[in-house]
Formats: C-alpha cells, structure tokens, sequence
C-alpha cells in the first residue's frame, strides 16, 4: 500500500490507504463481494468499490459503486470517485 501510496502521491498526506488481504475489514462492513461469478476473474472475497468518509472513527458517508450485472462497479465507479466523495463531504 506504501508504493502505491507513492504512486499516486498521497504518501503523507491525509490520506490512508490500507490493505485487507484476507478480507476481515471488508466483512466487517458488509462490503464482501459475493456475486456468483465469473470466479476466474477473482471476484468471490474481494472487497466491494467503495469509498468512506470517516470523521475521528465515525462514518460519515458510504458510497458503493455496483450493479445487479457489474458487481464490481467498473462500467460505472462514478459514486465512488473523489468528485462524488467531495460533494458529500461538502453537503
């Protein structure tokens, strides 16, 4: 998450980015991914697009970007891009 952190140049910044291998932050949230299929293209487990806006550990604001036939919300990630994480921060 670091070299990515650096990628983007976030890296001390405001910003965290975290990792959740196996998961456990993702079921906790109820964010798990758990469309049926296709399994080759590792969907089963992975967390779902989402974006949070936390306030000294209390959510403010969830966004989910998915679909009934794009669960992992690549045909439109829009709710979960920093425009929209903005607007609801600035509502």
């Amino acid at each position: 998450m670091q070299a990515w952190s650096t990628d983007q140049g976030v890296e001390g910044s405001f910003i965290t980015m975290m990792g959740d291998p196996a998961g456990e932050f993702a079921g906790a949230l109820d964010m798990k991914m758990d469309h049926p299929g296709p399994p080759s293209v590792g969907i089963i487990g992975r967390s779902k697009r989402h974006a949070m806006y936390v306030v000294d550990g209390e959510v403010k604001y969830v966004a989910v970007s998915e679909d009934e036939d794009d669960p992992a919300g690549d045909a439109d990630p829009s709710a979960t891009l920093a425009p929209a994480l903005l607007d609801a921060v600035k509502a």
